[in-house]
């Protein structure tokens, strides 16, 4: 994933004051840059400049391994591929949006396996879809993407909690959510893909994050898996933070 933002420095001091990130160059450009949480990879930011004309926001990224079958494939299903395929660092990218107006990005480049599920396995970071149709939305994901690809056991959705999991070789990729699992789509849902990072404390995220100049737009509050708030940057852009149930009592 990649965060897009008007002013690298302010972000990058913004979201290491909140969840304790370093950083590195990022493809030997000086405007963007590689986030990492416990020497884990997990999120790309750079200018909106180079960003092709995206604006701010956190942007879930899926790696591919040909960018232009996979824009054929979304085009095909009723998507629409917004910018791109272009060159970026040592690979391509695209913007793209699913049938429901949901947001997303394709990569085709090297791949570091720590990235894989928002690096360290998943420790760091995951990944929702809040949507309107939760089964047409993994139908279209799976389609599009190729995880439906031979053997036809690769990729299972698996319905838990009001929510549908995208299971790919038996590791969980993404978390779907919003409407149409047990009744008729839910007109009010706007679209999204959100960023959720992992924190063992997410009332004290919240709590630097009014500090560092952002907002709490939601929470802290307690879900099936921990406690987690919504929060925003100071340039508008939406996150969650969320502290696994087993995290242990708040920092004072």
């Amino acid at each position: 994933m990649s965060l897009t933002a008007a002013d690298l420095p302010a972000s990058q001091a913004f979201y290491q004051r909140v969840l304790g990130w370093e950083y590195r160059p990022g493809f030997q450009l000086d405007d963007y840059a590689v986030a990492l949480a416990e020497g884990d990879p997990i999120a790309g930011l750079g200018v909106k400049g180079r960003s092709f004309g995206i604006f701010a926001c956190w942007a879930v990224h899926f790696a591919v391994d040909d960018i232009d079958r996979a824009a054929a494939r979304i085009r095909e299903r009723g998507g629409t591929v917004a910018v791109g395929p272009l060159p970026f660092g040592p690979g391509r990218v695209a913007w793209a949006v699913d049938p429901a107006g949901a947001p997303f990005a394709l990569w085709e480049g090297p791949r570091d396996p720590r990235w894989s599920t928002g690096g360290g396995g998943g420790r760091h970071v995951g990944i929702e879809l809040c949507t309107r149709d939760v089964f047409a939305a993994a139908i279209f994901y799976s389609q599009a993407l190729g995880w439906d690809t031979e053997p036809p056991e690769r990729c299972t959705l698996r319905y838990e909690d009001d929510q549908v999991f995208v299971d790919v070789l038996g590791r969980t990729v993404a978390v779907l959510h919003g409407g149409a699992v047990e009744e008729a789509p839910d007109p009010k849902v706007r679209p999204r893909w959100q960023v959720v990072f992992r924190s063992p404390h997410a009332h004290l995220a919240a709590e630097r994050a009014e500090a560092a100049g952002g907002a709490v737009v939601s929470g802290p509050e307690e879900t099936a898996s921990g406690v987690a708030t919504l929060l925003r940057d100071p340039e508008g852009t939406l996150f969650s933070v969320a502290a696994l149930a087993a995290a242990g009592p708040e920092e004072p």
